[in-house]
């Protein structure tokens, strides 16, 4: 099936309103149709992870932002799940450990990106530091940045400078070879309730839920304006934000695969060269003469 995820592209300069964006979406497809696209997909992407890997000039960094319970773990498990291990990673990043704060924000994510050849996903990234941050800027004053002593001084000058050192920063790796796809996994209020009982309902997903769940969905309002200045101030042409709805699992996966095969596609891959005919003829025979 043929979906234009063009519409789902955060284009450079666009507003963003969350609440004006459907989180139902199903793109036409049923579970049944998606599974059979998914499946498709991991065959694809298994060929051209390995030609990706051969020709070694390019890496790919994918980011995954949601909120609580939007999928970001399902997508990575259905999508990837036929990538080469040895050419994949995944980094979930969690709070800052005492030695990470010992550094600027950025630092603990640049010593996961991946080199040439690689696929790297992050699963919650840099976009942390604007995020969950922004929504409690009394955590900032943990990075004991000089100036920046109170929450009173954390302006809208301080997270613009943010948004333009995380632009410079992955303009910077695209320019060296890195793609970047940033995928925001939309689920509404209503769908993110019903997965918080699922998993307070069912005993094999009781790990799953966190009293912090409920401090940020309380917070359901200032993430979404978080989350909105983010897309509209972070999305650009090398470096692109996919807002995919996510209510329905099934699309989610669908629509982050496609849209990765698309990358893929439009990088005009190929295997190095072989040596030359007549040199692996000698290879040949030399050891069928052992």
């Amino acid at each position: 099936m043929n979906f234009d995820y063009s519409k789902f592209r955060v284009n450079e300069g666009d507003k963003v309103r969350l609440d004006n964006l459907s989180a139902l979406e199903d793109g036409g497809y049923t579970k049944k149709t998606a599974k059979e696209e998914i499946k498709g997909n991991i065959k694809e992407l298994k060929k051209f992870q390995e030609m990706f890997y051969a020709d070694n000039r390019y890496s790919l960094l994918i980011i995954l932002q949601a909120r609580d319970a939007a999928g970001k773990d399902g997508v990575i498990r259905h999508v990837m799940s036929g990538i080469n291990p040895q050419g994949c990673r995944v980094h979930s990043f969690k709070t800052p450990t005492t030695n990470e704060l010992e550094h600027d924000y950025f630092w603990r994510h640049y010593k996961a990106l991946p080199e040439r050849g690689m696929i790297e996903i992050f699963n919650r990234s840099h976009y942390e530091n604007v995020l969950a941050t922004k929504v409690n800027p009394q955590w900032i004053l943990n990075e004991r940045i000089p100036g920046y002593n109170s929450v009173d001084k954390l302006d809208q000058d301080f997270w613009d400078s943010r948004y333009e050192n995380i632009n410079a920063i992955e303009k910077h790796l695209h320019q060296n070879g890195m793609r970047i796809l940033k995928f925001f996994l939309n689920v509404s209020k209503e769908e993110q309730k019903e997965r918080f009982i699922s998993r307070i309902d069912e005993p094999d997903k009781n790990w799953k839920f966190s009293s912090a769940d409920l401090h940020a969905r309380a917070q359901w309002d200032d993430y979404s304006t978080a989350f909105e200045e983010m897309l509209e101030k972070t999305s650009k042409p090398h470096a692109p934000w996919y807002v995919i709805p996510a209510d329905k699992k099934f699309f989610a996966r669908v629509s982050v695969g496609d849209i990765i095969l698309e990358l893929f596609k439009s990088l005009d891959l190929h295997y190095p060269p072989a040596e030359s005919k007549e040199l692996l003829e000698k290879a040949r025979e030399k050891l069928i003469k052992e």
